[in-house]
């Protein structure tokens, strides 16, 4: 009986170590899966930063060679920082993780160094509407700080204050020591939507992108993670507090004495050079790319001209966007799907195109709110994403989009697939059945009856010259936008042409029904002040001068 139990217990450690041996070299595969990619992570980085130097240079070379586009250059020039910015973030946060991350602390006056890089970041603060306030007690202190990490730190800080403060709002910044004056306590305060108290243990996690923000704003996961981790490099500590709906504070303690550092870390041969802020932002109001939606095209003059609306988060690429597509459409502009679908609501629109990725609501949700809308489910909507998988794209096709662009991409190719929709759409509308017995007798759908109405309502103002979008839209019963946009669908033309087609065609049934008519007469009954702006459009329309279609009648 013994030696049966004692064979049990034998079998049960040797699965207990086989159990664990597993596990071991299940962490240890992990741990070194996870070291190569981290050495891949950072072989990329440091092979993108070449090709981005390279591209800075050429843009220096263009700017020397052809001034006159200075704002080009420094949206260019704003895109490389950025993507620099990013890729070193990667590189500091892929060294940490391996351990690779070294200290290197200068002497010199810290508060000021402090003081001197949050004001490199009030262009941001003043360009996202903040008030930005820098408060230092004392006004200066000389210590011991890496100034890299530092400012990485305090960059991090501020810019995540701007991402959630809202608007208008503050940011503070407040610089203070401790009792015995031997450490730095950095505050950063903004009055954003808050964390809940259960987020808070996971803020610093590496890739955390805090769901319960993400909703406002985009985020990598990696800067306040990197935040902590350069803390700790510096033997300080790092603690948030946030009031739900009202407030986030960040406190920083950093040691500032020679003595808390080891010797290696100790460089005496350096001081803080305060000339040399490490981080500094573009003031994006000397970038006016943004044009008012109502300068982008006169529309006195551009009637004809598909009128679309672009949806986009990112200022640079909206600017860009627009100043590019205004010289082939009317362009009209919205930051976000709120705005959006105010301005769907009461502007004539043909085309949509909407970034997918944004905070609040998302294109795939603005697309759903489109397409379930009686007046506007005829509007087509091109959705552009980063997310290249095929799900991402079955998503936003079930959602309603009538094309998908993935990032990056040209705007040529947008433009053509613009072009594509709409002509699809014309000729569609073309290419509708005429009427015939049968279907006549077939009940008038919605939209059928609302076109049958439309007409009437024009012949009905034949001879009325003052007959325009405004009084047309007033007799139908609808805004403006929905006349617009019913029209569009249905027939392929704006309101104006939608018009001036039923009294073009009127007037040719007046000359083959009455051949005699002066010309000035017939422009006169179909509601044209002017003969000869008549005889324009009529040729326009039936490639003949009216002129000599009544003088061949009157041969016949």
């Amino acid at each position: 009986m013994t030696t049966v139990i004692n064979t049990i217990i034998y079998i049960i450690l040797a699965l207990i170590i086989i159990y664990l041996g597993r596990k071991l070299y299940q962490r240890t595969e992990r741990a070194r899966t996870r070291r190569q990619m981290e050495h891949v992570y950072m072989n990329i980085s440091h092979e993108l930063l070449t090709p981005l130097t390279v591209i800075a240079a050429s843009i220096e070379q263009l700017r020397e060679q052809e001034p006159t586009h200075s704002k080009d250059y420094a949206l260019m020039d704003l895109n490389v920082i950025r993507m620099t910015r990013l890729l070193q973030q990667i590189l500091e946060a892929s060294k940490s993780q391996s351990g690779q991350l070294k200290l290197k602390v200068t002497q010199g006056d810290v508060i000021e160094f402090i003081r001197q890089t949050a004001f490199c970041i009030e262009p941001l603060m003043h360009k996202k509407g903040l008030t930005f306030l820098v408060h230092c007690e004392p006004e200066s202190m000389m210590g011991w700080i890496d100034t890299d990490k530092v400012d990485k730190i305090i960059y991090n800080l501020l810019s995540n204050a701007a991402k959630y403060a809202r608007t208008p709002g503050t940011v503070q910044l407040k610089v203070t020591m401790s009792k015995d004056f031997d450490q730095v306590i950095i505050k950063v305060t903004d009055n954003g939507v808050g964390i809940p108290a259960d987020r808070i243990k996971d803020l610093f996690n590496r890739y955390y992108d805090g769901d319960y923000r993400w909703k406002k704003v985009h985020a990598t996961g990696l800067g306040l993670a990197l935040t902590r981790d350069l803390v700790f490099l510096h033997n300080g500590d790092i603690d948030c507090q946030s009031i739900k709906d009202q407030s986030t504070t960040f406190t920083v303690t950093l040691p500032i004495r020679k003595e808390d550092y080891a010797p290696e870390q100790v460089d005496e041969e350096k001081t803080i050079d305060m000339a040399k802020p490490q981080h500094t932002i573009i003031d994006m109001e000397d970038i006016d790319y943004l044009v008012k939606p109502e300068t982008m095209t006169d529309r006195a003059e551009n009637e004809n001209l598909y009128r679309i609306l672009i949806v986009e988060d990112n200022e640079e690429l909206l600017m860009l966007m627009g100043s590019l597509l205004c010289n082939h459409f009317c362009v009209l502009t919205a930051n976000n799907c709120e705005t959006a679908l105010r301005m769907i609501a009461k502007e004539p629109l043909d085309l949509i195109v909407s970034d997918v990725e944004m905070p609040d609501m998302d294109g795939n949700e603005l697309t759903r709110k489109i397409k379930s809308t009686k007046a506007l489910s005829h509007l087509p909507v091109i959705l552009i994403s980063s997310k290249t998988s095929e799900d991402d794209r079955k998503t936003s096709m079930l959602a309603g989009a009538d094309d998908y662009i993935t990032k990056p991409f040209r705007l040529s190719d947008l433009k053509l697939r613009i072009n594509n929709i709409i002509e699809n759409r014309i000729r569609i509308v073309g290419e509708r059945t005429p009427a015939t017995k049968e279907n006549e007798q077939r009940p008038l759908s919605a939209d059928e009856e609302f076109l049958q109405r439309a007409r009437d309502c024009a012949k009905k103002h034949m001879n009325d010259a003052d007959f325009d979008r405004e009084a047309f839209a007033r007799e139908m019963g609808a805004s403006e936008s929905t006349l617009y946009n019913k029209l569009r669908a249905m027939t392929g033309m704006n309101v104006t042409n939608f018009i001036q087609d039923i009294r073009m065609k009127e007037a040719m049934r007046q000359i083959e029904s009455q051949p005699n008519l002066r010309v000035s007469d017939l422009a006169y009954m179909v509601g044209f002040r002017d003969p000869k702006y008549f005889a324009t459009c009529f040729k326009k329309k039936f490639g003949t001068q009216p002129s000599e279609l009544i003088a061949s009648r009157q041969r016949t």
